[in-house]
């Protein structure tokens, strides 16, 4: 009897926890899920409809401008408003307002960049027709905020607090989160200096080349890129062209970009948008395609000022100029509000305050006037000349541009506000008294570099340098090695039936011609000493039948990829000992390449022997991570990448459901899926101009940001083996409809 007892309370017990749990889940997670079918009521002009197709993927179908903005907007918050409140407070310095102190160093560095007032000072100044394409955007925003109120994504509700309305200036803001993304190039300025001051100039500016003759800049190790080409007809099957892009960003979840389309007489477009901004950034419309990779031309500068901290003064030209003083007030969830002071010279904000010296930054992005939005026109434009009017509008970042449409045509254009240095390259902080080292300008659209329908009927840019060498201009950036651009302009140029499944396969190569030629170089020094140490035996023979494939499942690309580390560093010792740690630039790919085809003297005395011993450190580190036995090493192992949910992954025993991971990756820095632990493709797509259904799109996670949506994780299974989506235009793919109608 008293067992019974015992059982009966104890099932009452289990009933009523599950009943906890199950309305907990139906009130946090199940109850937020976004309206996708029926009618609901906003303030517009006409009717609008929303589509949504199996992946729910949104197009918004409406009569005018106006209401269309407004509908992207309150659709865009349905599936991700946490995520834009969270890039407008990275933005602007303000996640310590809601997650405590933790984020307080963040949130210095955005407050001491000035970019909420960056996105203030824009407001004023932008054209009219930008900021109204905004306000209708944010009214959307804000449609849908003041309609769930208490019915927000779970993230509001674990946090304690409400977003507040959404404004043209958020906005900006998210535009300058990915200005700020792709041009930061300040600290490498401060790692050359440091460098500098205790090595050798001449080996330290090897280590970070500007240009040698025809040579393409090195660059980019980890450091956010793409890849974007253009085929003209005369190497597809269809003879019509094929546009391909995958820009490579930091992972997260959900990611950084939400696929829509958008229709209204005189506009069809469909492709990915950035939460936040209104229209499509990559896709195509019914008449052209397009894609972006990151041009990677410097737009920041370092000035050592000559400034009195107590009096804000400071020397320009011989000239005694006032330094503006800026306060700032950073609240701090749980804790005091800080405050941070800085004084703001005629370059910028100081950034660097220590005991020697007082440095400054200048931003492209601060330049009152360079901020423009012209990717309506993008959307709209119907033919080449209509796209590169509109893309001279274009500010920034600075971007590699291609082009394809539907008569034949392709093309490339650089874009973005790229400022003319006269007399230096700025890869150093100059001197800001002198008045030596000022911007004139930027360079004229109509000069940068372009092409259209080139002779081989091919376009490739992966992040490499497209300026000429005999260029009228100081070309300062970081520009990638040219192993990824080569790669796939090899692997296009083998065929001439190419079909959109072909481009995804170039999209996922792994073959990595770096880490091949390091192997054979290391293979070739232990032959050429006759090298007999049983440590390394097993090492050699793995690297010596090695194809240069970075698969997740093989020994061979761990090996090499911890060669090159101490490669590297025993390089960065050379040029300033006891500093190769330092070193860690977006350019050293291509200098240990450089080094060890060339074999300049003054280096290593015995390249041979150098090559062995690092091989000798990379198995020792390799032992440590991985264990003894060489042969049974696995890349994935250590190439691991887990996507963490911002909050979720911090909730006991629920963590998993909100991450992706951990799992092993293929890949690497300089193959063309460039892939590390905190980058890759933030999404894959390639236009059929012959056929615009049969075009492929496909984000990494989905396009949801509720864990309960059917569309949270649904592209990532797709997304990890290599495959695709078909990208519905013509022929509508329709799983749901929602009516908006006028109130």
């Amino acid at each position: 009897m008293h067992l019974d007892r015992f059982f009966r309370w104890l099932n009452i017990l289990i009933g009523i926890v599950l009943a906890v749990v199950l309305a907990g889940v139906y009130w946090f997670f199940w109850r937020p899920l976004p309206q996708t079918s029926g009618t609901a009521l906003a303030p517009l002009t006409d009717k609008v409809t929303v589509t949504r197709d199996r992946l729910g993927v949104p197009t918004v179908h409406a009569a005018n401008e106006g209401d269309l903005l407004f509908v992207q907007g309150y659709t865009t918050a349905q599936e991700r408003l946490w995520q834009m409140d969270g890039l407008r407070r990275y933005a602007a310095g303000d996640l310590a307002e809601i997650v405590g102190p933790g984020a307080l160093e963040l949130d210095r560095e955005s407050r001491k960049l000035r970019t909420r007032r960056i996105a203030e000072q824009i407001y004023s100044t932008m054209p009219a027709q930008d900021r109204a394409r905004f306000a209708a955007y944010a009214r959307g925003v804000n449609c849908f905020i003041d309609t769930h109120r208490g019915n927000l994504p779970f993230e509001f509700a674990v946090l304690g607090y409400d977003p507040r309305p959404w404004t043209v200036v958020d906005g900006i803001l998210i535009g300058l989160y990915m200005y700020r993304d792709l041009t930061t190039t300040w600290t490498e300025k401060i790692q050359k200096n440091n460098l500098l001051a205790t090595g050798d100039r001449e080996k330290v500016n090897f280590l970070f080349p500007i240009r040698r003759g025809t040579e393409i800049l090195p660059g980019a190790d980890v450091y956010p890129g793409s890849n974007a080409w253009a085929i003209a007809g005369s190497r597809t099957a269809s003879g019509r062209p094929l546009l391909s892009n995958d820009m490579h960003l930091e992972y997260s979840i959900p990611g950084i970009w939400y696929m829509v389309g958008l229709q209204m007489p005189g506009l069809h477009v469909a492709g990915v948008s950035l939460p936040g901004v209104p229209g499509v950034i990559v896709g195509h419309n019914d008449r052209i395609a397009w894609g972006f990779t990151n041009l990677g031309f410097d737009v920041q500068d370092l000035y050592i000022e000559r400034l009195d901290d107590r009096t804000g003064k400071y020397l320009f030209k011989g000239q005694v100029e006032q330094a503006a003083p800026e306060r700032e007030i950073i609240r701090v969830k749980g804790q005091a509000p800080v405050e941070l002071r800085h004084w703001v010279t005629r370059h910028g904000p100081i950034i660097i305050e220590n005991e020697k010296e007082r440095v400054s930054l200048k931003w492209a992005a601060a330049e009152p006037g360079n901020f423009q939005f012209p990717f309506l026109e993008i959307d709209a434009a119907r033919n080449w000349q209509d796209f590169t009017n509109a893309l001279a509008r274009f500010p920034g970042p600075g971007q590699n541009v291609v082009y394809a449409d539907r008569d034949g045509n392709i093309g490339y254009h650089a874009a973005g506000k790229l400022p003319i240095r006269r007399n230096y390259r700025g890869d150093v902080p100059v001197d800001g008294s002198s008045g030596e080292f000022e911007w004139d300008g930027y360079i004229p659209f109509e000069e940068l570099p372009s092409a259209y329908n080139p002779p081989g009927g091919l376009i490739v840019t992966a992040n490499q340098n497209p300026f000429p060498t005999n260029y009228k201009y100081t070309v300062t950036g970081r520009f990638a090695s040219p192993h990824r651009s080569t790669q796939i302009h090899e692997l296009l140029m083998a065929r001439k039936d190419l079909k959109p499944g072909d481009m995804l396969k170039v999209q996922k190569d792994v073959y990595a011609a770096f880490n091949l030629y390091l192997a054979k170089s290391i293979v070739a020094a232990w032959d050429r000493r006759k090298a007999n140490n049983p440590d390394l035996t097993d090492a050699i023979q793995l690297l010596r039948s090695w194809n240069g494939q970075m698969e997740k499942d093989q020994a061979a690309p761990l090996i090499s990829a911890l060669a090159f580390q101490y490669v590297r560093k025993a390089a960065a010792d050379l040029a300033s000992p006891g500093n190769g740690s330092l070193y860690e630039t977006q350019m050293s790919v291509a200098v240990v390449d450089r080094l060890l085809r060339e074999r300049p003297a003054g280096w290593f005395h015995d390249y041979d022997e150098m090559l062995i011993r690092c091989l000798l450190d990379a198995v020792e580190e390799g032992r440590r991570l991985q264990g003894r036995s060489v042969n049974k090493w696995v890349y994935g192992k250590y190439l691991q990448l887990l996507i963490a949910h911002p909050i979720g992954h911090r909730l006991p025993l629920v963590a998993p459901y909100f991450d992706v991971g951990p799992v092993a990756m293929s890949g690497g820095s300089t193959t063309v899926k460039q892939t590390t632990k905190v980058l890759g493709p933030s999404e894959r797509f390639t236009a059929d101009l012959a056929n615009w259904d049969s075009s492929l799109l496909d984000v990494p996670i989905g396009e949801s940001g509720h864990l309960l949506s059917r569309h949270y994780k649904d592209q990532w299974e797709a997304y990890y083996n290599g495959t695709s989506f078909a990208m519905p235009f013509d022929r509508a793919d329709v799983k749901s409809t929602l009516t908006f109608v006028p109130k």
